[in-house]
């Protein structure tokens, strides 16, 4: 029993004594605290619902509110994440709106072995 705790002791006192390797740097400071996404997220789910950074949008605003969130960023691309059994039609027009928009479109996936 006492090999059990001194072993579990030593396995804490390693893992937390434990820091990874960074190089010495001191950042300077910001005066704006969040930085600006590298991508404006869309997600089609299996109802069809879509979404905009998480919100609900009706697919007849879809362009408003994409065109919207664009323009309040300089970045130009769009991540479509879709639910993996709808149809590619419903990919085929979030593309289309964001293309119309002069967005790039990227379609997120999940890594994963082929069976």
């Amino acid at each position: 029993m006492t090999d059990i705790i001194f072993l579990l002791l030593l396995f804490l006192l390693i893992t937390t004594s434990y820091s990874p390797k960074t190089l010495p740097i001191d950042l300077p400071l910001s005066t704006h605290e969040r930085t600006e996404p590298v991508q404006v997220n869309v997600t089609v789910t299996a109802q069809p619902a879509y979404y905009v950074e998480g919100k609900r949008v009706a697919f007849n605003q879809l362009q408003n509110v994409l065109e919207d969130v664009l323009a309040k960023t300089s970045s130009k691309v769009v991540l479509l994440h879709m639910d993996k059994g709808l149809s590619i039609a419903h990919m085929v027009k979030v593309a289309d709106i964001a293309n119309q928009l002069g967005a790039a479109v990227s379609i997120a996936t999940e890594f994963g072995k082929k069976r």
